[in-house]
């Protein structure tokens, strides 16, 4: 039986491996007799290699052509990429793994995964890798090694794709996005009935990734003009944009608006909503699918997040709407014919979800012992 696994995540990288990795690891702190390390990949490569870690969100916020830039080519030659983060990493990761000396490696990111298996290969250490994506549907392929022991994906659609990479469809397991806890926690009952009336005003939650971007302000007017409604908020870090919103929508709207800095209570807010605006990000439309939130989404990034809007609605599990001004109609639509389609989509929500991913992932990986050869250091 694994007593002994490195996780190989990022700190930096927009905040999915991290959620993705304290949803794992609360199911790993039960087992007693497992011992669990995480490191920031990037941390392997010096300051080089955080600095382009931190570079991520300033460039997906204020740039998302470079972005999808960056992205194209690391698609278009992940072998490159795998061989310019093993020289990066190669002597610290050695070194880790010595002190460590771990009975399986669960990689979380896309550039620990060829390239850390190139350097295990090159010094003929034997330890099982098993890689977890965290993307939905764009998979890039620097995601799909065929020499890793097992892939976790989250969909079908992305099984496909690493098949099509040249992974072995036998060596991939699907068992959905894993999702922390709390997110299921609480979650209001069920109701037919959604009552829109005086009294219960519609509860909208409006949010754009821990940076704080998008055209909140917009929408939050449209929805406050145009709908009996309550509007949060979350602006994230970036202060000037909670000031700013403050400023401009509480002392018009009152108490039906409340704005809010980063904060670690998204569940809660989540859980108090009846619609959340959020980008396609794949980490926060499952933690609102765990929580029974309808969403609208708003944008998605190029690259990674590019299908996720066509996955959303194949599903039922939200609706696009990517130009601000179809939004008064699109609210109408929604809680039209007492909100038949919201409760539609929530429905469809709670058939797509299952709150023991991250335990199943777990009791996977926890298993799979002697049957893949390990030497020890």
């Amino acid at each position: 039986m694994i007593k002994n696994i490195l996780i190989l995540s990022s700190d930096f990288t927009g905040h999915g491996h991290k959620s993705i990795t304290e949803s794992l690891c609360e199911q790993l702190d039960k087992n007693k007799d497992i011992k669990t390390h995480i490191v920031d990949g990037f941390t392997l490569g010096g300051n080089i290699l955080v600095n382009v870690g931190k570079a991520y969100g300033p460039i997906t916020r204020k740039s998302e052509a470079l972005w999808e830039l960056i992205w194209d080519i690391s698609s278009s030659k992940p072998s490159l990429i795998n061989e310019i983060i093993e020289l990066k990493i190669k002597e610290n990761f050695i070194s880790l793994i010595k002190e460590l000396n771990p009975d399986l490696i669960l990689t979380l990111h896309p550039n620990f995964n060829g390239s850390i298996l190139n350097i295990l290969e090159k010094n003929n250490i034997k330890i099982p890798v098993i890689t977890l994506i965290a993307d939905l549907i764009s998979i890039s392929p620097l995601w799909a090694d065929p020499r890793a022991s097992y892939v976790i994906s989250p969909t079908i659609e992305a099984k496909d794709k690493c098949i099509n990479y040249g992974v072995s469809g036998e060596n991939i397991k699907i068992f959905g996005f894993p999702v922390r806890s709390r997110f299921y926690n609480n979650v209001l009952p069920y109701k037919e009935d959604i009552n829109l009336g005086t009294d219960s005003p519609l509860n909208c939650l409006i949010m754009s990734g821990g940076e704080g971007s998008g055209n909140m302000k917009k929408i939050a007017e449209t929805l406050l003009d145009n709908f009996n409604c309550t509007v949060k908020i979350i602006a994230g870090r970036n202060k000037a944009l909670k000031n700013k919103l403050e400023t401009s929508l509480c002392s018009k709207y009152g108490n039906r608006a409340e704005i809010y800095g980063f904060t670690k209570d998204i569940h809660n807010l989540m859980q108090t909503s009846d619609i959340a605006f959020i980008r396609a990000s794949p980490n926060v439309m499952m933690e609102a699918i765990a929580c029974n939130v309808p969403f609208i989404l708003t944008g998605a990034l190029p690259g990674q997040e590019k299908d996720n809007p066509v996955f959303a609605e194949k599903y039922n599990l939200g609706v696009v709407c990517t130009d601000i001004h179809k939004i008064k109609n699109l609210i109408s639509d929604l809680i039209a014919n007492n909100a038949e389609k919201l409760i539609s989509i929530r429905t469809s929500q709670r058939i797509f979800n299952n709150p023991h991913i991250a335990e199943n992932i777990v009791d996977f990986i926890s298993s799979i012992d002697n049957h893949i050869d390990k030497v020890a250091l």
